[in-house]
């Protein structure tokens, strides 16, 4: 089966934000970082159950698995998503060095 992957309008704001942090000194990085980071997620439509649940999980009613990207350390996102009705819906991006994201955070 594949899954429509949509990113909520709070993901979507979390990957602006650390976008032009980034692109603040780097636009050529973050732009290939956020390329980069959009095509790893459409992946998420061939197999989303791939990914493991998220500490997240313990705190809602729906299933939270999360993706990570990156290579190590303050560089590894998590995107926190849920899987729903064919869809993917992507909603929380966050550094994985991070403490787990409030339910505020989740749905924004």
């Amino acid at each position: 089966m594949t899954y429509r992957v949509i990113l909520t309008a709070n993901a979507k704001g979390d990957l602006r934000r650390y976008y032009l942090r980034t692109a603040e000194h780097a636009p050529v990085t973050a732009f290939h970082w956020l390329s980069r980071f959009e095509a790893a997620l459409a992946t998420l439509a061939l197999n989303p159950q791939r990914c493991g649940l998220a500490p997240e999980n313990d705190a809602v009613e729906e299933e939270i698995r999360q993706f990570l990207f990156g290579k190590r350390g303050a560089s590894v996102f998590r995107a926190l998503f849920v899987i729903a009705e064919g869809e993917v819906r992507v909603l929380h991006v966050r550094r994985a060095v991070m403490d787990t994201a409030t339910r505020e955070e989740l749905y924004g």
